[in-house]
């Protein structure tokens, strides 16, 4: 394995997992403050699971070897993701005017069903 090939590898796998993570973190320290995160706890966690499965997918496929890993990966964002983004969003959409992060909640549970089929077709075509 090259040097390259090593960077790569653990930005995808390493960096990029553990800076989800801090943000992740972050936030909730934000969400508390507001005395939020009862509510609004897992709904990021989806979120930030969601989105950060896609971008390391797409990574890898562009990147990286394909592997079983991507694989289940893949499998998480046909089926379980859209249905745990449609609660995400449909739950929020009710507390929508309580706080900008419920808002937001919504909006990015929204945002899948139109950003998850670009993704796909990007891909699609980009190896075609």
């Amino acid at each position: 394995m090259s040097v390259k090939e090593i960077i790569i590898f653990l930005f995808i796998h390493l960096v990029l997992p553990l800076a989800g993570l801090a943000v992740y973190l972050r936030l909730l320290a934000r969400l508390r403050k507001q005395n939020l995160v009862s509510t609004l706890g897992i709904y990021f966690f989806i979120i930030f699971v969601t989105y950060g499965g896609l971008l390391m997918v797409v990574l890898t496929a562009f990147f990286w070897r394909w592997s079983g890993m991507a694989s289940l990966g893949t499998f998480y964002l046909l089926l379980p993701a859209p249905v745990l983004m449609g609660i995400t969003a449909y739950n929020n959409n009710k507390l929508n005017s309580l706080s900008r992060y419920h808002r937001l909640a919504f909006q990015l549970g929204v945002f899948y069903f139109v950003v998850f089929p670009a993704v796909v077709l990007i891909m699609y075509f980009s190896r075609a």
